[in-house]
């Protein structure tokens, strides 16, 4: 039987246990048993850091500069350019009207209104995809579709609404101004509807001239798109690192730029580890798993521009696992080892790491939950992690940490904003300040808008991200979100 007076050394964590019972409150035996205890501050085996610290440390360290390439442009969505792309000439370079009407000297229809308006001579029509010849004098216009050519003498452009053709309707080509049987009829000698849009505006005239009558005065540079108004020439268009949209690739040919200077894609090795682990395709026995993180990390690796390599399943065994991410890491421009990253007896990773090269281990532990025991590290310039073993976990440190590197290693200067919506918190989600909390959450719709409703599980069980439409993110300081409470969901 113990001595009253003997007491074991306790660290802080096992102090804090023992004098809490299964609710958390204090146990009056557990106070007394350890009453006079002496209490050791154990070193905490994590160098904890919250994720926006965690983040600047490792992008920090990604120094590795992969080379450009030339690709077509069509193909160039969700790459990264590789130099500023530069405007080789104006956009548009001519003028253009914005809408179909008649090109005016704005200063012909000052004045002009439903009850008086200004009366002009149209002498032609300037057809689609063909230069401007006319030249306008006082009183006259031109017939324009959206999008043709202005002649130089014009300056504005007046909407075919707000006029209407003054005498018989023979007076021009039959069917040159078609209206729905609904709108006001050209030449009828009814008022014009002005709300009412006309339809189609047909070519060639062949009586001409012909008078219309103006019912809107209109600006200079009304309904006109000047040169350079959307892109001046030599300026830059897009800077070096920036990712490339489906507008951006619009942008480009539309300058008729058809090649671009991309980044190279990054090359991401994916190591899974430990004994229990097997290929997706083989049936588990009893104590095995399959091997789903590899491949939810290169799916995410692929959406993130980079190529994912798989190295296949090492067993727990340091120098199988050495040589396996050395190999991996020498042809890669990044390593991801998949489990080994908890405090155990077994783990090997950060030793891995370390042996790497330098700088090796920047940090073990993130303010997170899931997947606190996540490893940071650099070697030589690229980024090399180690994500926990569950699935859950893996996933979101890899998207915290992995994702990001990814860009970077393409040069992105900012990262791709992903989709964020508001929605309505369904139910408490408790949290400890100190961390961030990262919840998986499905979309429903509701009377209000969108509600979120948490889908909790253990970090080891994938439908819990299967069965969600995004992340809910408790913040650093917060101790939990409340129900009714509207927050950020991130989509997947």
């Amino acid at each position: 039987m113990m001595n009253a007076g003997f007491r074991l050394p306790l660290t802080i964590e096992q102090a804090e246990f023992a004098s809490s019972d299964a609710n958390g409150r204090a146990s009056e035996d557990a106070l007394l048993l350890n009453f006079d205890l002496p209490i050791i501050a154990m070193p905490e085996f994590f160098n904890v850091l919250p994720p926006d610290e965690a983040r600047a440390l490792l992008l920090a360290q990604v120094t590795a500069v992969l080379s450009p390439e030339t690709i077509a442009t069509e193909d160039a969505v969700g790459r990264v350019t590789a130099v500023p792309l530069v405007a080789p000439h104006p956009l548009p370079q001519f003028r253009r009207s914005t809408m179909d009407g008649y090109a005016v000297r704005a200063a012909d229809t000052y004045g002009a209104s439903e009850s008086l308006p200004a009366f002009l001579q149209v002498i032609g029509e300037i057809p689609m995809g063909q230069p401007a010849h006319l030249s306008l004098q006082t009183g006259q216009a031109a017939l324009v579709h959206t999008g043709g050519m202005i002649p130089d003498t014009a300056n504005a452009v007046v909407q075919v609404e707000h006029t209407q053709v003054i005498g018989d309707r023979d007076s021009v080509s039959r069917g040159q101004l078609a209206v729905s049987s609904e709108q006001w009829a050209v030449g009828s000698g009814q008022s014009p509807n002005l709300q009412s849009p006309i339809s189609n505006l047909q070519s060639p005239i062949s009586n001409l001239p012909y008078e219309i009558e103006v019912f809107k005065a209109v600006a200079v540079g009304q309904n006109v798109l000047q040169v350079g108004e959307d892109v001046s020439q030599d300026a830059e268009i897009l800077p070096a690192g920036h990712w490339l949209r489906p507008q951006d690739i619009g942008g480009l040919l539309a300058l008729g730029m058809m090649q671009v200077a991309v980044a190279r894609r990054p090359c991401v090795g994916i190591l899974a580890t430990g004994d229990e682990v097997i290929p997706p395709a083989q049936a588990a026995g009893p104590g095995q798993i399959r091997d789903i993180n590899s491949y939810t990390v290169a799916g995410m690796v692929r959406q993130a521009g980079g190529v994912p390599v798989l190295g296949g399943i090492v067993p727990d065994d340091f120098e199988a696992l050495y040589r396996a991410a050395a190999n991996l890491l020498a042809a890669c421009d990044m390593l991801v080892l998949s489990a080994g990253s908890s405090v155990s007896v077994r783990d090997m990773t950060v030793q891995v790491i370390e042996k790497l090269g330098q700088p090796g281990v920047l940090l073990h532990g993130v303010a997170t939950r899931p997947g606190k025991p996540t490893i940071v590290g650099a070697v030589a310039g690229k980024p090399v992690l180690g994500l926990p073993g569950n699935p859950v976990s893996a996933m979101i440190q890899f998207d915290m940490f992995g994702v990001p590197a990814i860009y970077r290693l393409q040069g992105v200067k900012e990262l791709p904003r992903q989709g964020v919506v508001w929605a309505k918190l369904s139910q408490n989600i408790a949290s400890e300040s100190g961390r961030e909390d990262y919840v998986p959450a499905r979309l429903e719709d509701g009377p209000d808008g969108l509600v979120a409703t948490p889908v909790f599980g253990k970090s080891n069980l994938i439908y819990t991200l299967v069965n969600a439409d995004g992340l809910i993110k408790v913040p650093l300081n917060k101790n939990g979100l409340q129900a009714g409470e509207w927050v950020h969901v991130r989509i997947f």
